[in-house]
């Protein structure tokens, strides 16, 4: 494959260690807001790259491979059933649901289960705003403002501070359960994780010495011969080819006549599908208009002008996702200058993180709202990001809004084979270094974990993955067992 790696850094493993500094240099992942300092420099990025060389010694590669069996691990049903608390009661069963249907769809609501088990596990030493959820279902399509379709992380609900390597964990477990649940065999799940690891390392490697505002400009368009660096092959082009038409056509105006019907009297209204799609109340419905009106604050300036020439005119409870469900999610469909001029906003009830308690989390006030850290973090994270992002509070509850399902998509990963699956795999990784590096230090992460060329930690997170497939699949096989026990109660799910 046709790597982007960097000649600056070709022989950076070999340069001798410098002293040992009086005070770790290695960069914080975020400041406390709001303040700034312009006056002091950072170290250079090679001090820090030593730094982070070092902290191999205290968390050698074969530590990240380690998963074992830990007598105080709790059950994992009960951490589900804990995960439940604030839900709606009534959309509970059909969370259930959804997590019944693989081992995959249970490692996407179970971000509670994992959570522990990392917590439990070896931490490198480096934090970064971490997305806390980079499963391979987090990658996705979306339009820029510019209306371009990139490829980048999507979902941020469980944004934190922590290590960089939960992430990349994460994600390789995702990688090796859902391409089990596919039907690939063992050499090419763990070819996938190697792939995935090696993305994260090659691209941590050539961003290191680049500078900040550099690693800040970097976006990954879709409708390119490139993908994250790689040439993709004529399996993957067309692949991204069919993904990326789909994802132009879903825009404001194929939503409405999707989800939307016009009344005798010419107005508009969303049509019910329950349970995913649902009427709500008079009350609810001024809560969540007043909501927006206090939303519309947290957008810079010539965006409240924007948005202040729409108007809503039907909110509807929305059923979304595997892992948000029970969440309240409402669907809000404004007009401008006529019924042609549609916008449809998401309005999102933002939990606590899977990783709080094992995690200092973000400073305040992000710490303070929970709609405001996932924004921020996904302004932090994003190469680019919806102009309409922001947070709110309804009914004393914390909410974040962005644009629904605008130039969205999804690329099959899970269903890929061969040469495709790892070009992906790769990319993966990719996009979770950058996403990292503009936040983190990419310079101590590169001393850590060393060349791409070297593969003992693509081994040792490839058996920390296979490892915990298999965890995985033995909690399945016990929520599964609580279902039939009685003990959870699954709905039926119109959308399976």
């Amino acid at each position: 494959m046709d790597r982007a790696t960097s000649e600056r850094v070709e022989s950076a493993d070999a340069a001798p260690q410098s002293s040992a500094p009086e005070t770790d240099p290695v960069l914080a992942p975020i400041a406390d807001f709001p303040r700034i300092d312009l006056r002091t420099g950072v170290e250079s990025w090679d001090k820090r790259r030593h730094a982070g060389k070092r902290l191999r010694a205290e968390v050698p590669f074969a530590a990240q491979g380690t998963f074992g069996s830990d007598p105080e691990r709790p059950d994992p049903v009960a951490l589900i059933e804990g995960a439940h608390r604030g839900r709606q009661p009534h959309l509970i069963p059909l969370r259930v649901a959804r997590m019944a249907t693989s081992p995959f769809a249970f490692l996407r609501g179970a971000a509670h289960v994992m959570a522990y088990d990392l917590s439990r596990g070896p931490r490198s030493g480096i934090d970064v705003v971490m997305n806390g959820d980079a499963h391979t279902d987090n990658f996705g399509l979306f339009g820029t403002p510019q209306r371009d379709i990139v490829l980048d992380l999507n979902d941020f609900d469980e944004v934190t501070i922590g290590p960089w390597e939960w992430d990349l964990k994460r994600l390789a477990a995702g990688l090796t359960v859902a391409t089990a649940d596919a039907g690939a065999p063992a050499t090419a799940r763990r070819e996938a994780v190697m792939e995935a690891v090696a993305g994260y390392q090659q691209t941590m490697r050539r961003l290191a010495p680049q500078g900040s505002l550099e690693v800040w400009y970097q976006t990954t368009r879709a409708d390119t011969p490139h993908l994250a660096g790689l040439r993709l092959d004529a399996e993957a082009r067309a692949m991204v080819r069919r993904a990326v038409d789909k994802a132009r056509r879903r825009n404001n105006r194929s939503l409405l006549a999707q989800v939307a019907e016009r009344r005798t009297d010419g107005s508009w209204r969303l049509q019910s599908d329950a349970p995913i799609l649902t009427p709500v109340d008079d009350a609810t419905r001024e809560d969540i208009v007043t909501g927006l009106e206090r939303y519309a604050e947290t957008l810079p300036r010539e965006r409240r002008f924007m948005l202040d020439r729409y108007h809503v005119v039907d909110v509807a409870h929305r059923v979304v996702g595997v892992g948000s469900v029970g969440t309240r999610a409402y669907l809000a469909l404004l007009f401008g200058n006529s019924d042609a001029d549609a916008l449809f906003l998401q309005v999102k009830e933002a939990l606590t993180p899977a990783h709080a308690p094992y995690l200092p989390g973000m400073p305040a006030p992000y710490a303070d709202h929970q709609g405001e850290r996932v924004i921020y973090g996904q302004r932090l994270l994003q190469a680019v990001g919806d102009p309409l992002l922001g947070w709110t509070s309804i009914a004393g509850r914390p909410f974040y809004v962005r644009q629904m399902k605008n130039l969205k998509g999804a690329i099959p990963i899970a269903r890929m084979s061969g040469a495709s699956l790892l070009t992906f795999s790769y990319a993966y990784g990719a996009l979770l270094a950058r996403a990292h590096a503009r936040t983190g230090d990419a310079a101590a992460i590169t001393g850590y974990c060393g060349s791409g060329k070297n593969t003992e930690l693509a081994a040792a997170i490839a058996d920390w993955a296979a490892a915990y497939a298999e965890r995985n699949a033995a909690d399945f096989a016990l929520f599964r067992e609580a279902i039939a026990g009685g003990r959870l109660e699954a709905a039926e799910d119109p959308c399976l």
